[in-house]
């Protein structure tokens, strides 16, 4: 386990050894969040949910994946799934949509129903960001990058701006698709993402 866990977790334990009520955590993604190619278990949400229970097993994480998914099918999958009472809803969706050149408007606007809607529901948002390649245009990457951090100071939740950040430039963690991210790669998404998981937690 890596010190950037480890200490996560030590935080992590220092409030929940005492607090014996149940979490639930959704999450709601695509192909980057359903271990694409890979076994359930290779992926970071499982990766996150095997750390978080070794320090407390009142955790329950959801994780509502779908490969291929875009913010107009999160929109109409997320109503049944906050009757689940989550107490917190991880948003990791929108690259979809831009490879297919979707308008960002509609993006954001799609994106935003989903965060109102957890937040009435009683959860806390986690957003996740994400880049698409220039040759999809620069200016259009440009502006879906920025995307997620307007929305994220727009209706006050944390961000991790970039998924794969020290992942996705780098072969070695890459499935051959240069898309998505392999078994070790999965491990540093999880860093990537896991103490902004643990503050809200907390």
């Amino acid at each position: 386990m890596s010190s950037l866990i480890r200490l996560c977790l030590t935080l992590f334990c220092s409030f929940f050894l005492s607090n014996s009520q149940a979490t639930t955590i959704l999450v709601m993604g695509d192909s980057l969040s359903a271990a694409y190619q890979l076994p359930i278990e290779k992926g970071w949400v499982h990766l996150l949910e095997s750390h978080i229970k070794q320090q407390d097993t009142n955790i329950n994480i959801i994780n509502a994946s779908i490969s291929g998914e875009t913010t107009q099918g999160g929109v109409s999958r997320l109503a049944p799934l906050l009757k689940e009472a989550p107490n917190i809803v991880i948003l990791e969706l929108g690259a979809n949509d831009a490879l297919r050149g979707y308008p960002l408007k509609t993006t954001k606007n799609n994106l935003i129903k989903m965060i109102t809607d957890s937040k009435q529901a009683g959860a806390k948002v986690l957003l996740i960001g994400n880049q698409i390649p220039p040759n999809y245009g620069r200016r259009y990457a440009n502006a879906f990058f920025t995307l997620f951090q307007d929305i994220a100071e727009q209706e006050e939740i944390p961000l991790v701006p970039f998924m794969l950040d020290n992942v996705a430039l780098n072969q070695d963690l890459m499935l051959n698709d240069g898309l998505h991210p392999n078994a070790q790669g999965q491990t540093q998404v999880l860093k990537n993402i896991m103490p902004k998981v643990l503050s809200l937690l907390n």
